[in-house]
């Protein structure tokens, strides 16, 4: 097994590079769209091709941005394990059922080509409209840090989701006055299935793995739309939509820990004896749908020494990153959090090294 660290756009910085290969980290998951600062259309004749500085938005990712991305990532001595999540601007109506699908299809397969080009292996997706909603900050971690949960009804208010809006980013700010209709759980899974029968062809030609994430929160329906990972068994029915290699899971162990039905420990030696996932978000929580929090990596509810007992014993050896992080009280909160996890990951994946 590797380790590896995600990075946010704006920290795919050559320290931040330094920094996962200080603490241990090999791999590099870099999350190319920008959740921080929305979705807008710019110009589809922006040239820009500063891979650091670019702004991604409403145009296809180019093979020398990629190029170049992986360029830098080796540079500090670590490979590109993965490219995690499209952009929504790339295919909202892929989502919506739109106008648009037939030539946003078309154009994850270029980014897929050339993903392949670049010799990244992994693009990481969530096929989710409302997308990660309804997550409050408070000091639920040990002692007292911060970090993220999920509180039912006692949590933010579900409204329906304006139009112009998928995965709480705006891909067009001139959207009409109204709300996305109701989704239902029949009419995603459809239009996941005419996603995976477009684009995994494209995929296996370029030698690159669509990796699946798990709806999170875990609930069958948030804000009018259906959900579709929201139990173990269904990343199940995702796989046999369209059996191949490269279609593949996005493992979210927090996610699956935080379901209602089913078994953490039953769903990796599940998935990982099939030779489906294709990297691992590995983080522990504390409770199950409606309420749970996340927490550090070794005080939640998941025996994480008996997790990566199952996925070694499966031959598991893809990517292992820690995700999410509580935010430790110091003047650098993410990367202390982030070095604790991994340099806990570390020591757990070194000792079983040497039980082999």
């Amino acid at each position: 097994m590797k380790l590896g660290l995600g990075l946010y756009r704006h920290m795919l910085t050559p320290e931040n590079f330094r920094f996962a290969r200080q603490a241990g980290a090999t791999h590099i998951v870099a999350h190319w769209v920008d959740y921080f600062h929305g979705t807008v259309k710019i110009p589809e004749s922006d040239d820009q091709r500063n891979w650091g500085v670019i702004d991604n938005r409403d145009r296809l990712w180019t093979y020398e941005e990629l190029r170049d991305l992986k360029a830098a990532v080796n540079a500090e001595g670590l490979e590109l394990a993965a490219i995690e999540n499209l952009d929504p601007s790339h295919w909202y109506d892929v989502l919506l059922d739109g106008p648009l699908k037939a030539q946003q299809l078309e154009n994850i397969k270029t980014i897929v080509r050339r993903m392949g080009q670049a010799g990244i292996p992994i693009l990481g997706y969530n096929f989710s409209i409302a997308g990660v909603w309804g997550h409050v900050q408070g000091p639920w971690a040990r002692g007292g840090a911060e970090s993220v949960g999920f509180l039912g009804p006692d949590g933010p208010r579900e409204t329906p989701i304006p139009n112009g809006q998928v995965w709480n980013m705006t891909y067009d700010p001139d959207a009409p006055p109204g709300t996305v209709a109701t989704v239902t759980s029949e009419q995603l899974w459809q239009r996941l299935n005419d996603f995976l029968q477009a684009v995994v062809p494209v995929a296996e030609e370029a030698g690159v793995r669509l990796a699946a994430h798990p709806d999170d929160p875990p609930m069958p329906a948030i804000r009018g739309t259906a959900r579709l990972v929201y139990q173990p068994h269904l990343y199940q029915k995702l796989l046999d939509l369209y059996p191949s290699r490269s279609n593949a899971l996005e493992f979210c162990q927090g996610t699956i820990a935080e379901m209602s039905e089913g078994n953490v420990y039953d769903a990796i030696d599940r998935y990982s004896r099939q030779g489906a996932i294709a990297y691992v978000h590995f983080r522990n929580v504390r409770g199950k749908v409606p309420r749970y929090h996340e927490v550090f990596i070794d005080e939640g509810d998941v025996d994480m020494i008996r997790a990566l007992k199952i996925y070694r014993r499966n031959g598991y050896d893809g990517v292992m990153i820690p995700d999410h992080t509580p935010q430790m009280s110091c003047g650098a909160s993410w990367h202390a959090g982030m070095a604790y996890a991994l340099g806990y990951l570390r020591g757990i994946l070194h000792t079983l090294e040497k039980e082999a």
